[in-house]
């Protein structure tokens, strides 16, 4: 099973590195509510389809429907917005780059919240480590002449603060549910559609048919891949190897970003990056590695459903 797990942490990973160039190519098009909204979606309606077929939905689970919101919030809206806005105003590779960061905010957040992580020196330098790395993308003191959009930087620390708690929050209140990973991201997504929904301006998002690669990358990419299946790798992850292993898959998208924006786009990257990013996965490794077994066991509940997930 745990095999299966990091088969899942892998495959999340690359998802969620191809998203920048995704997102990037779309907002030549659209706004960022209406990539949230087309990525909401697009992955929603396949995975509910699946949900249905599977019979994995339950009149009974709306009970939750306070968690399934906070979620669909945290991990969804106001995730996917922040990094669309901010991978908008980015170079692909810097908004990927900047994404690692995410770790570190599930540590602080676990450490606030359930108080599993114990902050001694070793984790604090882990965590100025990191937050170095960002500063040295970020460039305050030479913003505008390193091309970087300061608004942008907060845009993706946002994300990854927001993103970063709810690695938490599932860990602490949608883990011990024992709902299936399936259920738990279509509720989750489906919430989050209603949310993007009532806030989104229609206008003009037809534009982006007029690009056919931003438009598959937005169906695709973003929506089936990088919603649907990766929410259902992700609550997967998270029951089988805890909040903070689970978080640590954000290792691999910076990487991923970087590759592909330098490599196959040919966006610019310094020096300076590169050692940004490694201070950012160094500050996460420095934690990783000083964290303790995952959080909490999860239910007995949760271990059946699991079980019967990965037996279909």
């Amino acid at each position: 099973m745990k095999q299966a797990a990091y088969i899942a942490f892998a495959l999340l990973g690359l998802i969620w590195g191809t998203n920048f160039i995704f997102m990037k190519w779309a907002a030549e098009w659209i706004t960022p509510t209406q990539i949230v909204f087309l990525r909401v979606l697009f992955g929603f309606l396949p995975i509910l389809a699946f949900a249905l077929a599977r019979r994995s939905l339950s009149w009974s689970h709306l009970r939750y429907s306070h968690h399934f919101l906070v979620m669909s919030l945290m991990a969804t809206s106001i995730y996917y917005y922040a990094f669309a806005k901010g991978t908008s105003l980015l170079l692909s590779s810097v908004a990927g780059m900047l994404s690692g960061a995410i770790p570190l905010f599930s540590f602080i957040t676990a450490w606030l919240f359930l108080r599993a992580e114990p902050l001694n020196a070793r984790t604090a330098f882990g965590i100025l480590l990191g937050f170095i790395g960002v500063i040295l993308i970020a460039r305050p003191w030479n913003s505008l002449a390193a091309g970087v959009d300061a608004s942008g930087v907060l845009y993706m620390i946002a994300g990854s603060l927001s993103v970063g708690c709810s690695f938490v929050y599932a860990r602490r209140f949608i883990t011990p549910l024992g709902l299936s990973p399936l259920a738990l991201s279509t509720y989750q997504i489906g919430f989050a559609l209603v949310l993007i929904t009532l806030v989104t301006d229609m206008h003009g998002i037809a534009h982006i048919s007029l690009d056919p690669v931003a438009l598959a990358g937005v169906i695709l990419g973003l929506g089936l891949a990088g919603t649907g299946v990766a929410y259902i790798l992700y609550y997967y992850i998270v029951q089988r190897l805890g909040a903070l292993a689970a978080s640590g898959v954000t290792y691999t998208p910076p990487v991923v970003a970087l590759l592909i924006g330098t490599l196959l786009v040919g966006e610019p990257i310094e020096l300076l990056d590169l050692l940004a990013m490694l201070l950012i996965l160094g500050g996460v490794y420095v934690l990783q590695s000083s964290a303790k077994k995952p959080i909490a066991a999860p239910t007995i509940a949760a271990k059946r459903a699991i079980d019967r997930l990965s037996a279909r």
